[in-house]
């Protein structure tokens, strides 16, 4: 439990087999993303079923984050799967178009011809192959080709500087979302989001299925970088997806921007996800590469609630592996990690009695060096405020409920452990609190903790309480031995 940066892996063929879920939840994965891009929904149920079978033999909460797939900016297929593209060659992406050739091919998205305009450049394949739009004549763009290469059937297609006005939710992630509430997943990533629109949208979708699951925007079009402030309102956190973003908006652009998105993120109490090719070199290797410890370790000095694998657990050769050398990457960073809880917290505003305990608890334990805080939580809220700032501390988060005690597998800093909540009484709940520490392991008498909990007991948003206890000092209220 030393590790504060979650680590998400992607499951695939290469790991979703219950022996293999379950070594990788050994080695420190802390939620599994199930891509819905593919697959079918009894696939997913079925997978979702092996996720909480790999939990719980491994006695670790795993959080799900069902990703949708968005919508499909993708090209035809080809006559022989394949073609060789030359520079300065003309180009055509026909909508009308079955199976491509060397001169044209078909597109997914019919109303590609409609969002373009001659000078625009449409990349192909994460930016690998580059057109130049040079007219649009009914269905048929007719381009230049600026970077040529090999292209292969249904790669993704992206128009540099953004603007194509493909709706976020498809009907095919309206059903996926009723998928997802079925398979009671814990986070659902939207793809693809230009507003706060469609994040509300997409919750509304969530809600009327019956789902509690958080809302996770993927920020990977230029749109959703000028409306982040809305975005983030309008979502529980964001998930920096690189590959997309980097097509749009430039690699170059990139790294500055996962900073302000983190940042924005945490200023705002929203959770962060950074992904894309963070390891991308283990899918065949059983060691990253400098360049990719480098990155884990900024994305971590960042402040990022959680760092994604993607090819390399769910297809690659190192499925375990790469999550264990994830997980060694983090610890080291936080060891670096800068702590300014001073300056944090002075620029903070309150207006919420739950809210300022939160960060009361933070700030009492800092500076009193104690061994752990300890939340006593029905949401989950508290222990995210508190997990909003870094004092590198542990925070223990102490819930009856599943579906938050999952959802917070993803809070930095934050590990969630069930504790039934069933006395009414406060200093009964505190001790039997000192109690479960005790059990976990995590403390030990004599140790320093700070505890919150709310008053009436169970009420959510009701945090009002912060004790500051030596373990072991008092005896379980309402005993013979009690020495009050």
């Amino acid at each position: 439990m030393s590790r504060h940066t979650k680590i998400v892996a992607t499951l695939g063929p290469a790991s979703s087999d219950l022996q293999t879920l379950e070594r990788m939840v050994h080695a420190g994965l802390d939620l599994v993303r199930m891509n819905f891009s593919h697959g079918e929904a009894k696939d997913h149920v079925a997978r979702a079923a092996t996720i909480r079978d790999a939990s719980a033999r491994a006695g670790r909460p795993v959080g799900i984050i069902a990703d949708l797939q968005g919508p499909k900016i993708r090209i035809g297929r080809f006559e022989n799967g394949r073609v060789t593209l030359t520079r300065d060659a003309p180009f055509i992406l026909d909508a009308r178009c079955e199976l491509g050739n060397g001169q044209r091919v078909g597109l997914d998205y019919k109303d590609l011809p409609k969002d373009v305009r001659p000078g625009d450049v449409l990349q192909l394949d994460d930016g690998r192959l580059k057109l130049t739009v040079q007219r649009v004549i009914g269905p048929e763009i007719h381009t230049t080709v600026k970077v040529g290469g090999e292209l292969s059937n249904n790669k993704g297609i992206n128009r540099q500087g953004g603007g194509l006005t493909a709706p976020s939710l498809t009907a095919k992630d309206m059903d996926d979302i009723r998928t997802a509430a079925r398979i009671g997943v814990d986070f659902v990533a939207v793809s693809f989001p230009k507003s706060a629109a469609d994040m509300y949208m997409a919750r509304q979708l969530l809600r009327a299925a019956g789902s509690t699951a958080m809302l996770i925007a993927k920020i990977e079009r230029t749109e959703a970088v000028a409306n982040l402030d809305e975005i983030l309102e309008a979502s529980d956190g964001i998930m920096v997806a690189r590959g997309d973003l980097a097509v749009e908006v430039g690699d170059a652009a990139v790294p500055a921007l996962q900073k302000k998105m983190i940042r924005a993120a945490r200023d705002r109490n929203k959770l962060t996800i950074t992904a894309t090719q963070m390891m991308e070199s283990m899918i065949t290797s059983p060691v990253p590469t400098r360049a990719e410890v480098s990155d884990v370790a900024n994305a971590v000095l960042d402040g990022t609630d959680a760092v994604m694998l993607s090819a390399e657990t769910a297809s690659g050769q190192f499925p375990v592996e790469v999550v264990e050398a994830m997980s060694r990457v983090c610890l080291e960073a936080e060891k670096s990690s800068e702590v300014s809880l001073d300056r944090e917290v002075l620029n903070r505003v309150f207006t919420r009695i739950d809210q300022s305990i939160a960060m009361a608890a933070i700030w009492t334990a800092w500076h009193l060096k104690v061994k752990a805080i300890a939340a006593l939580t029905q949401t989950g809220s508290t222990a995210l405020w508190m997990s909003r700032l870094n004092a590198g501390l542990p925070i223990y988060a102490l819930t009856p409920e599943i579906n938050a005690r999952n959802q917070m597998t993803l809070y930095r800093q934050v590990y969630p452990l069930l504790m039934s909540q069933t006395h009414q009484d406060r200093d009964v709940l505190l001790w039997e609190a000192e109690q479960v520490l005790l059990e976990q392991g995590v403390v030990d008498y004599g140790d320093l903790i700070v505890l919150t909990i709310g008053e009436p007991i169970g009420a959510s948003g009701g945090t009002n309480t912060l004790k500051i206890v030596r373990v072991g000092e008092h005896h379980k209220p309402g005993t013979l031995d009690d020495p009050v």
